[in-house]
């Protein structure tokens, strides 16, 4: 879990519903009949994802389809929960032409938000032309799941407007997202030019997930400006120390080594696990990682060395470090909280951004239960919807290409039901 993902804070909706009905005593009894009707109905959806196959398409009715877009805002988790299950395992030509007017015309915010992630899910081309639409959104969450999707579908053509957006957008949750859609571009010198000197612009909050989104993306052209905050102690040093590791370039060496020596406590686990990432005496510094998770958990007040511990780990695994995913979910099964926690969204993090390593790690696991339900406790607590659902839309595609007697088909049915989508 990065320290941009964790500064983040939810943002939660409330809604007031009045409903007074004055019925005579025959329409009463008409009203009832109606409504277990409609009530048969509504559960016949639900009935239908829960008796087939994991992800298996499904038809529905209209009516169907848009009481299950309408509760993706539900305040219950269960119901949304079941709503989301519905519209993911609805047929494509049904389902994406109600998402995309759920996302265009929806007057519930947050019903509009949850569309737009679900239709990322199909894969349909029209899903663009939502995405380049949600750009103009008001609708801070739009945003930022637009951004989040020209990331993973970077388009060329959008840099001017990226840009532009980059010198006005100040949406907590939607400039790191621009930020990382940039980050992917970054074989333009326009977009190099405007993102490395956000590395020292700003607040820090904003500066760190410039800095991390740089390091994923292996930005060379950055690694001067990085260096520079590396040297600094402070609240971005650990940022900038990881961001090193993560560009891969061993002229860091040096000052990685360097402030090695000299970093205060809480910052020394990401400057071990940037060491590593450079290839450099990797099983001491795993070992010293490890030491440091069991350490917190057997002492109390070590919160924040935990927490850099199990980030730095996590990047190390995202890497392909197989060892370091192995040591957290060995640290993070049998782990109670408040230990659990930061390792639980470690290796939820490890899942979402080295999905197929995960699934491998997973079919070789003894513990599998204890595993799935460490990445469980993670993704309730991970913000990263648009994630989880390109996870979720992955597990689904492997499910229905894996042999139908295969260990791998039995571990997605199991992840299917576990992570319940």
């Amino acid at each position: 879990m990065t320290k941009t993902q964790r500064k983040r804070t939810e943002v939660t909706k409330g809604r007031t519903e009045g409903i007074v009905l004055f019925l005579a005593a025959d329409l009463r009894v008409l009203l009832c009949v109606l409504c277990s009707a409609l009530c048969v109905l509504d559960s016949a959806a639900d009935s239908v994802v829960a008796d087939q196959e994991p992800s298996a398409p499904q038809m529905v009715t209209a009516a169907q389809l848009q009481a299950a877009i309408a509760k993706l805002g539900d305040l219950d988790y269960t119901a949304r929960t079941n709503a989301s299950r519905i519209v993911r395992r609805t047929a494509s030509a049904q389902a994406v032409p109600a998402l995309l007017a759920a996302v265009a015309d929806q007057p519930d915010g947050y019903v509009r938000y949850r569309s737009l992630v679900l239709l990322t899910g199909f894969n349909d081309p029209r899903t663009k032309d939502s995405m380049r639409e949600s750009l103009g959104s008001p609708n801070d969450r739009l945003r930022a799941v637009a951004y989040s999707f020209f990331e993973r579908n970077p388009d060329p053509a959008m840099v001017p407007q990226f840009l532009t957006a980059l010198d006005k957008e100040q949406g907590e949750f939607v400039r790191p997202a621009l930020v990382r859609a940039l980050a992917a571009l970054g074989a333009d010198p326009r977009v190099r030019q405007g993102l490395v000197p956000q590395v020292t612009r700003g607040e820090d909050f904003f500066r760190s997930a410039v800095i991390e989104a740089l390091g994923d993306y292996k930005a060379q052209y950055a690694i001067d400006t990085i260096t520079a905050v590396a040297k600094l102690e402070g609240p971005l040093q650990d940022d900038a120390a990881l961001a090193l590791g993560k560009i891969g370039d061993k002229r860091a060496l040096e000052t990685l080594a360097a402030i090695q020596r000299t970093a205060p406590r809480p910052t020394q686990p990401s400057i071990a696990a940037a060491i590593c990432l450079l290839g450099v005496n990797c099983e001491s510094h795993v070992g010293y990682l490890v030491d440091v998770l069991k350490f917190a958990d057997t002492n109390e007040g070590f919160q924040e060395l935990l927490r850099a511990a199990a980030a730095g780990l996590g990047a190390l695994a995202v890497a392909g470090r197989v060892e370091a995913a192995h040591a957290l979910i060995d640290a993070g099964i049998p782990a109670k909280d408040p230990t659990r926690a930061p390792i639980a969204l470690a290796v939820a993090t490890i899942a979402l951004r080295n999905t197929p390593q995960t699934l491998t790690l997973l079919e070789q696991m003894r513990d599998r239960e204890g595993a799935l339900a460490l990445i469980a406790d993670g993704f309730d607590m991970l913000e990263e919807d648009l994630e989880k659902e390109r996870f979720f839309a992955f597990a689904r595609r492997t499910y229905w290409e894996s042999p139908e007697a295969s260990a791998r088909r039995a571990l997605m049915q199991t992840l299917i039901g576990k992570l319940d989508f």
